[in-house]
């Protein structure tokens, strides 16, 4: 059995799967992580969670099955994201020049001390505190110089400080002896918390496996909306809500928010803060990116919401994970590369994977923590806390082995991917995107709607009658 199901099925507590594949092997990319061998084995565990609730419905189990080659375009669908064009073609939207610029910038530069250090400059607030911090402007060159002045831990404390981000480039073995590490290593790669009692809440027999469930989706860029479109691609009433105005990259929205709905709530308005504790009443997932503190500095933490609302299922995505020193951290995906020893992995200097494995990665296994509770929830009743972060997705990955590619620029081809395409009608146009991946005996999954536009929709719950 794939080595990444397998180790996920254990957090299930269930040694009865039914019929279950993981086709095809890597590598895919160019890297010597299995990264679609790992991502195929997350998805294929998702649809033994969907084939649980199903059992629940109607007494049957599906048969799971993924493709290792279609898991590789899952952690990649951004990039498959392609809009219609006057003459009936569809087009991939390139990156403007200055966005282009930002990835480039994002790497490891050497410090005073001889060590490495990935300063995170993706978003606009983020990037004025660490230009800030560093004194310089935003080129390979200007950054260069002024990280070359820094002792690695100086800078990483200086950056921690002032609420911004960035990583010391860690080998696997350093990661592991930081007390950090040691915490995650301790910890499952998917923790469930049971953290209120409640009465059992049965699935509806009919309609597709999350049909009635509610989930409010407060989270953005990446792992987070990759959980709840995975939610909603199994029936889920999906909300998002942001305030107006906030940081977004517009690629990863039209492409993470197939099937949701979308409104504007701000907590820092008193009234819609209120508004979405009234929502929260009639949800049964409440899935958050905050950086650790927020919320609760807010009374929005798993167990007010709990209390709030007995039965609810509190799902929390960040970058480092619970417990240990830099629990009270935030962190992106190159920052979870950097720490834990992946991009140290390479034979001159460190380098990123070729795909955002950790965010997607985090993303289903947010969508896989969600479904076990819903479940757990429906036989026993119980309020819970998932917990997945991009580090524990970064050693999950580690966990998996190594391979060996035979060139660079590997991936899948534009015929390849086609068949896995399908086309949607939005508010951005006519869209090509990649549909849903896990393929199951009985069922499609599919979004009922197409992405829609940012606060396009009122702050409510359908009608599920």
């Amino acid at each position: 059995m794939n080595s990444a199901l397998n180790e996920l099925l254990r957090i299930r507590n269930r040694i009865d799967t039914g019929p279950v594949k993981v086709l095809g092997t890597d590598p895919i990319y160019s890297t010597n992580f299995k990264v679609a061998e790992t991502a195929a084995g997350v998805l294929a565990a998702t649809g033994v969670a969907i084939s649980d609730i199903w059992e629940m419905k109607t007494g049957r189990r599906q048969n799971v099955s993924v493709d290792v080659r279609h898991a590789a375009a899952a952690i990649n669908s951004h990039n498959y994201l392609f809009f219609g064009q006057p003459d009936g073609s569809y087009q991939p939207k390139e990156d403007s020049p200055l966005a282009q610029m930002a990835y480039d910038i994002i790497k490891a530069y050497p410090t005073k001390d001889g060590r490495w250090y990935l300063p995170h400059l993706g978003i606009k607030h983020l990037k004025e505190r660490v230009l800030g911090i560093l004194g310089c402007e935003m080129t390979m060159e200007s950054i260069s110089a002024a990280v070359a002045k820094w002792d690695a831990e100086e800078l990483d404390q200086a950056l921690a400080e002032a609420n911004t981000c960035g990583g010391i480039i860690r080998s696997e073995e350093e990661w592991l002896r930081h007390p950090h590490g040691q915490a995650l290593a301790a910890q499952a790669v998917v923790e469930i918390e049971k953290i209120g009692d409640s009465d059992p809440e049965p699935f509806p027999e009919d309609g597709p496996a999350l049909k009635g469930i509610r989930a409010l989706d407060l989270t953005r860029i990446l792992a987070g909306p990759v959980a709840a479109r995975t939610l909603s691609e199994h029936g889920a009433d999906v909300l998002m809500v942001a305030a107006k105005g906030i940081p977004q990259l517009k690629k990863f929205v039209i492409d993470l928010s197939h099937g949701k709905r979308s409104c504007f709530l701000d907590l820092n308005v008193a009234d819609e803060a209120v508004r979405l504790k009234e929502l929260v009443k009639d949800a049964d997932v409440f899935s958050q990116g905050y950086r650790p503190g927020v919320l609760e500095a807010r009374g929005l933490g798993p167990k007010e919401l709990a209390a709030l609302r007995p039965g609810l299922v509190y799902t929390t995505i960040n970058c480092y994970g619970s417990g240990g020193p830099f629990s009270n951290r935030g962190g992106w995906e190159q920052v979870a590369q950097s720490v834990t020893g992946i991009s140290h992995e390479v034979d001159n200097q460190p380098t990123l994977l070729p795909v955002y494995i950790c965010d997607y990665m985090t993303g289903y296994l947010g969508a896989y923590g969600t479904m076990l509770a819903l479940a757990k929830r429906a036989k026993e009743g119980g309020s819970y806390h998932v917990k997945v972060s991009l580090c524990q997705s970064a050693m999950f990955l580690q966990r998996q082995g190594r391979t060996t590619y035979p060139e660079e620029g590997m991936g899948l081809s534009p015929e390849e991917v086609a068949p896995l395409q399908i086309d949607s009608d939005t508010t951005y146009g006519k869209l090509r995107h990649l549909g849903p991946v896990i393929r199951f005996s009985e069922t499609t999954p599919k979004w009922s709607s197409p992405t829609p536009a940012l606060g396009g929709d009122a702050a409510e719950w359908l009608d599920l009658s």
